[in-house]
């Protein structure tokens, strides 16, 4: 007879499993401005590891397991359930990010609203998510100016300002990593990304 309750045993296992996932983002969406609080942010970044970069959801949609949501933000308390429903509701009516996209004259801003569609039943452990289109060209296929990082690494930050800056100082690091090996960045550029400053 174990003495491990049943319930812990599953969650050492969701846990286990969400550690081996990898967030992957194009660098735009990782330097835009990120508008919204901590719980938001870290459940998109939790929806966008369950995407397969080189084979992209069909209709933008991923499913994630309530059990897989609670065991991250590591709630197990009996109010679970409706905090889970406000943090949608939060993410839906407030989180977007801007990105500043260069042009010939100037910059252009785009605001984007990653989920606006999210379903899910009471009695089902299964979440529908889906991403906005004009959020997956960030997401997918992915071939230059992306970054990952393990999903596990932003699970313990504690504000939306640590997980933006850990994202941020992860992008630099690598590109530090890529371009001292492979070349293609001027000795003072790579300087740059094994030290990057943030302006204010």
């Amino acid at each position: 007879m174990s003495i491990i309750p049943e319930s812990n045993t599953r969650q050492v296992q969701t846990l286990n499993e969400l550690s081996k996932r990898k967030i992957v983002e194009h660098n735009s969406l990782i330097t835009s401005i990120a508008k919204m609080d901590k719980t938001p942010l870290k459940m998109f970044e939790l929806a966008v590891s369950l995407i397969d970069t080189e084979n992209p959801p069909k209709d933008q949609t991923v499913y994630l397991s309530k059990r897989e949501l609670f065991a991250f933000f590591k709630v197990d308390d009996n109010d679970k359930h409706s905090r889970f429903k406000e943090a949608i509701e939060k993410m839906q009516k407030q989180a977007f990010f801007q990105i500043k996209k260069e042009q010939d004259k100037g910059f252009k801003f785009v605001s984007i609203v990653p989920i606006p569609y999210v379903e899910w039943t009471d009695y089902h452990d299964e979440v529908l998510i889906r991403f906005s289109p004009e959020i997956m060209p960030y997401l997918i296929n992915l071939k230059t100016n992306f970054t990952q990082h393990a999903l596990s690494e932003i699970s313990e930050l504690n504000s939306k300002y640590a997980v933006i800056l850990y994202r941020w100082l992860s992008m630099n690091y690598n590109q530090y990593e890529h371009y001292s090996v492979k070349g293609g960045r001027r000795e003072e550029q790579i300087e740059g990304y094994r030290n990057p400053e943030i302006g204010m």
